[in-house]
């Protein structure tokens, strides 16, 4: 049992690690917070030192005031949720085939991982070349092979397509975790099932999946929180045309456009919002699973 002393000397030896986490995320989010009430255009000669335009609440006003901001923010929640549905389904689904045994059982695993350590923007450049090409992309050649015109994948189907994109590079992830969790199964509940004559399904819907669910949880956690910044892909591939203006993209683009970075900072306020609105949402409903 740990002493008095003992948990004096971890919070000393964890204090430094806790005041510079709390300095590398409290400094750029006052930042954010002070420039967003600001006029800062440093590329026409603004700077810090010689003080800044006050504008209190105008960048927030302008910047959710855009038309563009609504669809940016419903856009964004639409390629979450895809992700999320395409990563669960189908990482259920191979952690389960990648659990039996076969042969070369590590070869495929590393290769089902593998997508996972691509970058975002070689990932989107591959799929945007070399399969969504409308003219020499696989898919182009797959269409014209069954006589069907092929599909302008990235302007007529650009939300799919980009969902498509980022859930190729998201699915080994869950994989890896929900496989984990599948091997971490007490295999004698199985059997015990099987001898009972219980069929697959029902194997799968009251055992297995009870099981994964606190994994599929860490999975929802993890990958919303990364999925509210998606931005290569998008720069890559349709460069926010076509309805796939994602929250993240507006604010680059915004910044880029009128080059006022407290418009920016505004915009990123509004992110975070949504994202602390999402993170309680979600522990809420899915974060019981964690204290199950």
């Amino acid at each position: 049992m740990a002493t008095q002393h003992s948990r004096s000397a971890a919070r000393l030896m964890m204090a430094p690690a806790v005041i510079l986490l709390l300095g590398w995320m409290l400094v750029p989010l006052t930042m954010t917070l002070f420039f967003s009430f600001k006029k800062y255009l440093p590329l026409r000669g603004d700077s810090v030192a010689n003080g800044l335009e006050w504008v209190g609440f105008a960048n927030y006003a302008r910047f959710l005031s855009s038309s563009s901001f609504w669809p940016s923010v419903q856009a964004t929640l639409i390629i979450v949720g895809g992700v999320l549905v395409i990563t669960i389904v189908f990482g259920i689904l191979l952690a389960i085939l990648l659990d039996q045994p076969m042969w070369g059982q590590g070869v495929v695993r590393i290769m089902v991982i593998a997508p996972f350590f691509v970058m975002p923007t070689v990932s989107a450049l591959v799929w945007k070349n070399m399969f969504m090409d409308p003219t020499n992309g696989i898919l182009a050649h797959l269409w014209k092979a069954f006589g069907a015109e092929p599909v302008q994948w990235l302007s007529q189907a650009s939300l799919p397509s980009l969902i498509l994109i980022v859930s190729w590079q998201w699915l080994p992830f869950a994989t890896l975790i929900l496989l984990t969790a599948i091997q971490s199964l007490d295999s004698e509940q199985l059997e015990a099932a099987e001898m009972d004559g219980a069929p697959v399904l029902k194997r799968f819907w009251f055992i297995i999946l009870p099981h994964l669910s606190r994994a599929i949880t860490i999975v929802i956690l993890i990958q919303t929180i990364f999925l509210l910044a998606i931005f290569a892909e998008i720069f890559v591939t349709t460069g926010g045309a076509f309805g796939t203006k994602t929250l993240s993209y507006l604010i680059f683009q915004r910044v880029l456009e009128s080059q006022n970075v407290g418009l920016g900072s505004a915009g990123g306020v509004y992110a975070i919002i949504l994202a602390n609105i999402l993170a309680v949402l979600l522990m809420r409903v899915v974060g019981k699973n964690l204290d199950a």
